[in-house]
C-alpha cells in the first residue's frame, strides 16, 4: 500500500507537467497559425459578431489581396456571399476550393457541402443534390442527409423522401416518414383516386400511431364518398391522439351530423369537447352552432363563460359581438367603439405560431413555411398559445 502511494505521488506531478507542456506548444501552434493570418482578416470576424456583413465582405476580400491562399478567408467569404444572396461569387470561391490539390480530404469534402449550400440558395436543385450525393460514405454524410431530404421536401418528391428517412439515425424518422405518406394520401385524394389514398393513410398511421393528419385525412376521405358516419368515428379518433388539434376538425365534426341530420349530437358533442380542452378555433365554431339553436341570449351566455374561463382579446371580441345583437340600438355606438379598439389589435393576434422559428401565419400549416419543419405549429391561436404558457409558469 505503501508503495502504491509513492508511485502516485510521483506521477502526479509527472503528468501535471506533460499537461503543461502540451498546452504551451497548443498556445504556440494557435499564435503562429494566428500571426499567419492578415490583420483585416480580423478585422472580418469582429463585423460578423457586430452583424455587419457588408463591411465584413471588403475585410475579407482585402485579407484575400494579402494572402490569397488562406482557406479560412476562403470559407468566411463564400459563406457571406451565399447569406447576402450573391450565389454566383459563392459558388466560384467553393468550386475553387474543391479543386485544390493542396488541401486535405475533410477540406474538400467541407469546401463540396459549402457548394452544395450554394446551389440551393441559388435554386439550382439537381446540382444541388448532385453535391451531396457525393457526400454518401463520408464524414459529412449525415449533414448532406439532411440537405437531401431538405431539397426532396422543396420539390415534394415525398417518395423519395420516404426513402431516404428510412436510412437516418434519427428519433423523429417515424414521425416525417408519416408526413410525408399524408402528403401523398392527401395529393391523391384530390384528384379522387381514392383507393390509392386510403393505402397511404394506413402506411402513415403504421409509421406513427399518434400521427393526427392521418385520421384528419381518413375522415375527409371518407365524407368524399359520402360516409359520413365513418368520418366522424375517424375524426373522433384524434380526441386520443392529441386533443389539442380537435379545433382543426370540429367544423367537419358538425357538418357531418347535419348531413346525419343529428345536429344535436354534433351539438352535445362539441360543446363537450369545448369544455375539456378550450380553444378558440373550437369555440368559433359552437358559437355559430349555439347562434342558430338557442339565439343570441345563448351564444352570448356560452362566450362570457368562455371568456371568464380563459381571458383573450379574440374572446372579448366574440363577446361584444354577440353583445351587440341584444341591446338596444342607441347603446350601441360605445360598444362599437370598443369593439373597433378591439378588432384592432385581435388582428395581430389571430394568427397560428410556428415553435421552432416563430414564424406567424394566418392560416394552419403542418410544415412550417418558413423552416420547413414538421409539425411545429400548435392549433391554437398565438394570443391563447401564449395564455396557455403563462398560466403553465406560473
Amino acid at each position: 500500500m505503501n508503495d502504491y502511494i509513492y508511485w502516485l505521488l510521483l506521477l502526479v506531478p509527472l503528468f501535471f507537467g506533460l499537461g503543461w507542456l502540451a498546452a504551451r506548444i497548443d498556445i504556440r501552434q494557435l499564435l503562429h497559425e494566428s500571426r499567419r493570418l492578415p490583420r483585416s482578416y480580423f478585422r472580418g470576424l469582429n463585423f460578423l459578431l457586430n452583424e455587419q456583413p457588408d463591411e465584413a465582405v471588403e475585410a475579407f476580400q482585402e485579407a484575400l489581396k494579402a494572402d490569397g491562399q488562406t482557406v479560412e478567408l476562403h470559407f468566411a467569404l463564400g459563406s457571406l456571399f451565399r447569406r447576402r444572396g450573391e450565389t454566383g461569387r459563392a459558388i466560384r470561391i467553393h468550386t475553387d476550393l474543391t479543386k485544390r490539390e493542396d488541401l486535405s480530404q475533410d477540406l474538400r469534402l467541407q469546401g463540396l457541402f459549402e457548394l452544395g449550400l450554394d446551389y440551393q440558395k441559388a435554386g439550382f436543385l439537381d446540382r444541388s443534390e448532385e453535391c451531396f450525393n457525393k457526400l454518401m460514405h463520408t464524414s459529412m454524410q449525415d449533414e448532406a442527409m439532411q440537405c437531401l431530404l431538405n431539397i426532396y421536401q422543396l420539390e415534394k418528391d415525398w417518395k423519395k423522401a420516404i426513402n431516404l428517412a428510412r436510412t437516418m439515425n434519427s428519433l423523429d424518422a417515424g414521425r416525417y416518414i408519416a408526413e410525408y405518406y399524408c402528403e401523398l394520401a392527401d395529393n391523391e385524394l384530390m384528384h379522387s383516386r381514392f383507393g390509392q389514398s386510403r393505402n397511404y393513410i394506413s402506411l402513415a398511421l403504421k409509421e406513427n400511431k399518434k400521427c393526427v393528419r392521418a385520421n384528419l385525412l381518413e375522415g375527409d376521405l371518407a365524407m368524399q364518398q359520402g360516409n359520413a358516419e365513418n368520418a366522424i368515428i375517424a375524426w373522433k379518433r384524434i380526441e386520443q391522439q392529441d386533443p389539442v388539434y380537435l379545433s382543426l376538425v370540429a367544423q367537419r365534426l358538425f357538418d357531418a351530423y347535419c348531413k346525419l341530420n343529428n345536429q344535436q349530437a354534433g351539438n352535445n358533442l362539441l360543446r363537450g369537447y369545448l369544455e375539456r380542452y378550450p380553444s378558440l378555433d373550437l369555440l368559433e365554431v359552437v358559437y355559430k352552432m349555439v347562434l342558430e339553436s338557442e339565439g343570441v341570449d345563448g351564444a352570448y351566455r356560452l362566450v362570457r363563460n368562455e371568456l371568464q374561463r380563459i381571458p383573450t382579446l379574440l374572446g372579448l371580441e366574440k363577446m361584444l359581438v354577440a353583445r351587440m345583437a341584444v341591446i338596444p340600438p342607441e347603446s350601441r355606438a360605445d360598444i362599437d367603439l370598443v369593439l373597433s379598439i378591439v378588432r384592432s389589435y385581435t388582428s395581430r393576434f389571430a394568427r397560428y405560431r410556428c415553435g421552432h422559428c416563430g414564424f406567424k401565419a394566418r392560416q394552419f400549416y403542418w410544415c412550417c413555411p418558413a423552416c420547413s419543419r414538421w409539425e411545429t405549429y400548435s392549433p391554437k391561436k398565438s394570443e391563447e398559445f401564449e395564455f396557455s404558457l403563462d398560466s403553465a409558469n406560473r
